[in-house]
């Protein structure tokens, strides 16, 4: 078997031998792509009124963990070992407010036109994100907790397109 072709187990980043290696995409076709990645962080009642309110005192917690979620996806491959440098279109970083869990949602999409997805330039930016709100508020709430970071939505490639069937707002 070639080192190009995948092991029986379907992996991508290992060769036939087993040994880690970078995808080869310089084949493929750039396509338009897509990701849409989530997750949250729950809290106190207390560090949610704080966030929404804006009184943190190292400043305005969404606006910053915004930008670090847009600087992690762009950073992704400094990050991640086998992950392809990446020239990103788009990169937008949300936040909703579910004050019946005590918890902020965070949502990334990420796009381009290129050889190869996007999915795990979503998931940095939604995890990076999140801990920047850690971050920001641990003086007040060390108890604080990231949880359901996952893909929502993968398009563009060959592959299959994937929509997950719930988002965390309808799924926790």
């Amino acid at each position: 078997m070639s080192e190009h072709h995948l092991p029986n187990d379907g992996l991508t980043h290992f060769d036939a031998h087993g040994q880690a290696h970078m995808v080869d995409v310089g084949a493929k076709q750039p396509t338009h792509r897509v990701a849409v990645a989530e997750g949250r962080i729950v809290m106190q009642p207390a560090t949610l009124d704080i966030i929404q309110k804006g009184t943190a005192k190292k400043g305005d917690v969404l606006g910053i963990a915004r930008i670090a979620g847009i600087m992690a996806a762009k950073q992704t491959s400094h990050l991640i070992p086998l992950c392809h440098p990446l020239a990103l279109t788009r990169v937008a970083v949300d936040f909703e407010l579910l004050p019946e869990d005590n918890a902020v949602r965070c949502e990334a999409t990420v796009e381009l036109h290129g050889k190869t997805g996007v999915e795990m330039e979503a998931l940095t930016a939604v995890q990076i994100a999140l801990l920047t709100i850690y971050d920001m508020c641990k003086a007040v709430d060390k108890g604080m907790v990231m949880e359901g970071v996952r893909v929502l939505e993968k398009t563009g490639g060959k592959s299959n397109n994937y929509f997950s069937k719930n988002s965390i707002k309808k799924s926790i």
